[in-house]
């Protein structure tokens, strides 16, 4: 069914949250939205002495940069959504954290920021005090509690890291103050200062729900919404364009303007690896020609190793967690050595550790590996993920988790021995053909048939019927590249 013939949702959304929980195979699931992904050191410790107190023991990374807590007991999250979440342990303990300020809102604080923003000088600008503004304001707003728990919104730096990832309401700065909003991850032309970015995310919000209610359908994202991107779009541009005094009708026809719009034509950046997106500047100075509608695509894999600030004062240290399983142990070990103050979640199920002195790194980076974490770029867990799998799904065909890493194992070994590396091409592995938590982008799928796995890239695939014939064409796939 194509998305402009979306005909809405049969059931209300029930994205889990922390006082509304998911009955999963392996028990309650509670989801903790962290905006930015930004924690402290103590919240991180919070979560997982609630992880070991109510629930696995395990803090699962999403790829939204929020984690989740599995195996909570009934008495510690309602599953049906239906309670006000009286005697949920859980959630007063996040609340009791900070890291539940909102009881109506929880579920829709998902907002991605560019974990490296205002750390290595590639962005545009630091969107690091938008998140908090964002968040401030989103939960200061009760109509937008009614927004789906999957609605996301989006603050790129301008690298062009998250823009792409997709949100329904995004901001990617094009210079020094200015940004493009794109919606549904469509370049809607609309350009802001940098100042009001927060006002148009929270006007792509209300244009959802108001174009939800007039189609009369149940959507979650702008992109199930007949014609979704362009009606939002200009229930923006409309809410927009009137607080700059400028009548509705001049901000397409005149040019940019304080609530303006692209002009035609392709955008100059290279996008990731190449300068900020969209920009014709170079990386930090905020500079750069008028440009044309940005183009973001997904990036799919996250920052790991050592990344200088401009005057080399300081260093962020980005590590992966495997399979974005996050042990109790490795939790402490992150927080003991967050010297900087706080921890940045990534949306590719990593950690950056901002603000470390460069004569420390290499011994930061030492402990975080011997605690489980992976802080070498080339590692092969780097790029891999996979779905809950058994025992936490009860549609899952194999212990999708426990597989992944054996296959891992072997690859490391394998380079330790001499052998080529694996390749950078990301792998999903799913334990049906549903394949959640699958990143955006180019992606070698291994999905679980019940016999074995099926390895498919790029339309073509190939069955396996043990473990030994899948790591094999699953090597051949990540060296195809």
């Amino acid at each position: 069914m194509a998305i402009a013939d979306f005909p809405g949702r049969s059931r209300l959304d029930a994205c889990p949250g922390a006082l509304q929980t998911h009955a999963a195979a392996d028990g309650g699931l509670a989801r903790v939205r962290v905006p930015g992904g930004r924690l402290t050191p103590f919240c991180l410790r919070e979560l997982a002495e609630a992880a070991s107190s109510y629930g696995s023991g395990v803090i699962e990374l999403t790829s939204r940069a929020n984690v989740q807590v599995r195996g909570l007991g009934p008495s510690d999250g309602p599953s049906d959504g239906t309670s006000d979440g009286a005697g949920n342990g859980f959630a007063t303990r996040m609340a009791a954290a900070g890291l539940l300020p909102s009881a109506t809102h929880e579920r829709v604080r998902n907002v991605l920021a560019s974990p490296l923003s205002g750390l290595d000088g590639a962005g545009v600008a630091d969107v690091t005090p938008l998140v908090d503004e964002l968040d401030r304001r989103l939960c200061a707003r009760p109509a937008l509690a009614a927004l789906p728990g999957r609605f996301m919104f989006a603050l790129d730096d301008g690298r062009g890291d998250v823009a792409g990832l997709g949100a329904d309401a995004a901001v990617l700065p094009t210079g020094v103050d200015e940004a493009a909003l794109l919606v549904a991850g469509v370049d809607t032309g609309i350009r802001v200062p940098l100042g009001e970015a927060v006002t148009a995310l929270l006007a792509a919000a209300d244009a959802f729900l108001a174009e939800q209610a007039a189609q009369g359908v149940t959507a979650w994202r702008i992109s199930e919404l007949r014609d979704g991107a362009a009606r939002v779009t200009a229930r923006v541009r409309a809410a927009l364009v009137p607080r700059a005094g400028v009548p509705a009708s001049s901000a397409a026809d005149d040019g940019p303007s304080r609530y303006g719009t692209a002009g035609p034509g392709p955008g100059t950046g290279s996008g990731p690896g190449g300068g900020p997106v969209g920009t014709g500047s170079e990386p930090g100075t905020g500079t750069g020609p008028e440009i044309g509608p940005v183009r973001a695509e997904p990036v799919t894999l996250g920052p790991v190793g050592v990344f200088p600030s401009r005057d080399g004062t300081r260093v962020a240290l980005g590590v992966a967690v495997p399979l974005g399983r996050l042990t109790a142990a490795q939790a402490e070990a992150l927080a003991d050595a967050a010297v900087g103050g706080e921890i940045r979640l990534t949306p590719w199920r990593g950690a950056v550790l901002p603000g470390l002195p460069p004569d420390e790194v290499a011994a930061t980076a030492a402990r975080l590996t011997a605690a489980g974490l992976v802080a070498d770029p080339a590692s092969p867990w780097i790029g891999v993920t996979a779905c809950a799998g058994r025992p936490g799904c009860a549609k899952s065909l194999a212990d999708v988790r426990a597989d992944a890493a054996l296959v891992v194992a072997r690859a490391g070994g394998a380079v330790a021995g001499g052998a080529p590396g694996t390749g950078t091409l990301p792998v999903h592995w799913a334990g049906c053909g549903r394949r959640c938590g699958r990143p955006r982008g180019r992606v070698a799928d291994v999905v679980a048939t019940g016999d074995g796995y099926r390895v498919e890239l790029d339309g073509t695939g190939l069955t396996c019927a043990g473990i030994e014939e899948t790591a094999a064409a699953l090597a051949a796939a990540r060296g195809d590249l």
